[in-house]
């Protein structure tokens, strides 16, 4: 595979994470952003940022807690979503702005809290990212994230598609972010401090091949997947899908309940 042009690959994500509808699924996720949110120790009045914000969870999670909040994505729809959201709970407030994790439109040392929930590990541009969380991060400010860890059942099912489905293009797996040595080389001499801790987010559904239908309606990666494979080429995908979730199952014959690991991030901006 020859080197991206990653502007182009950032392209092509937009495209793929406009697929489906991940409001749906970022709907079962809510309880990861409140959790950061507290980790981060949000205070009224302190600005910020959620990068790669989605349908808001980060964003709400943050005004819940009085904070000036600015939620950042690529995808306006999605960015709508957490608008409506935000206006129906009651923080009309949030300001909702359409750009790339990688390219902030935002003046250096602009925030006090940088928050992101498994968002900007997505970005193409690994080194690019992670500079631009440190740029308009104040120094002394926190930089708060969610990232799914290569070992989890999320990071496996990521595995997964990427052995049926290779992009046509090869970038370092996002999982790395779920790392704390990727984190590390990352961020650098930029930061003061690194906490991470191992956290489990539970996903749920009747069965394993319900929640495989029900990820492949919503969620882009896998709908794009299939749409790509088409319904034969899938079907060794979605066995091992399947066979995954059950393997990873702790709900016995109630239905499916698997945790999925992920690493909670708290860094000190140097």
């Amino acid at each position: 595979m020859s080197q991206p042009d990653l502007q182009a690959v950032t392209q092509v994500q937009k495209q793929i994470w406009s697929n489906g509808d991940f409001a749906r699924v970022a709907s079962v996720m809510q309880i990861v952003g409140e959790r950061l949110a507290e980790r981060a120790d949000v205070m009224p009045g302190e600005k910020v940022l959620d990068v790669a914000t989605g349908s808001g969870n980060v964003a709400i999670a943050a005004a819940r807690r009085f904070a000036d909040v600015t939620g950042l994505d690529y995808v306006p729809s999605l960015l709508e979503t957490g608008r409506i959201r935000a206006e129906a709970e009651g923080f009309p407030e949030i300001a909702w702005v359409e750009g790339d994790a990688q390219a902030l439109p935002f003046e250096d040392a602009s925030f006090d809290v940088v928050l992101s929930s498994y968002g900007v590990m997505f970005a193409p541009d690994q080194p690019k990212a992670a500079a631009e969380l440190l740029r308009v991060t104040k120094p002394g400010g926190r930089i708060g994230l969610a990232n799914w860890t290569p070992e989890g059942a999320v990071g496996e099912m990521f595995k997964l598609t990427t052995k049926h489905a290779p992009p046509p293009f090869k970038l370092d797996p996002p999982v790395l972010w779920g790392t704390e040595d990727r984190l590390r080389e990352l961020f650098g001499d930029g930061i003061s401090s690194l906490e991470v801790t191992r956290e489990h987010m539970v996903m749920k559904g009747a069965s394993a091949t319900e929640y495989l239908e029900w990820f492949r309606t919503w969620f882009g990666p896998m709908k794009t997947a299939y749409e790509r494979l088409g319904e034969d080429g899938f079907k060794p995908l979605a066995d091992e899908f399947i066979e995954m979730y059950e393997r990873r199952n702790t709900a016995g014959d109630r239905g499916v309940r698997v945790p999925s690991e992920y690493l909670e991030v708290i860094a000190i901006r140097a």
